[in-house]
């Protein structure tokens, strides 16, 4: 069962899935904070670069299964046209209300 995207408890978070779900480069950018960055499966990346490869190139989108730690902790089931579908664990830093960090990997097996 997945949560709805606008029954996400964290803003920021629900913010950020919304734009990166409706492959909306404006609003994702919107939902970042200045000098925002993130990792990828322990690797830091370069945010614009793996968002556009990865997400908006690919048509990344995300369904979320569960959230923790007030909505900063999901899993979700992400998939693009590069990758497919795979199990991903999410965990963000929100600062000023807006994503200032996410960090995200293969999430273990349920």
């Amino acid at each position: 069962m997945t949560i709805p995207v606008d029954r996400l408890t964290e803003p920021a978070v629900r913010a950020f899935v919304a734009a990166l779900n409706a492959n909306d480069r404006e609003a994702f950018a919107g939902a970042l904070a200045p000098g925002a960055t993130m990792s990828d499966d322990g690797s830091e990346r370069d945010l614009r670069e793996w968002t556009e490869r990865e997400v908006f190139s690919s048509r990344g989108r995300m369904a979320v299964e569960s959230e923790d730690e007030g909505g900063v902790a999901l899993v979700a089931t992400y998939t693009n046209d590069t990758w497919g579908s795979m199990r991903t664990a999410w965990r963000f830093t929100v600062e000023g209300g807006k994503v200032a960090r996410f960090e995200t990997g293969q999430a273990p097996a349920s």
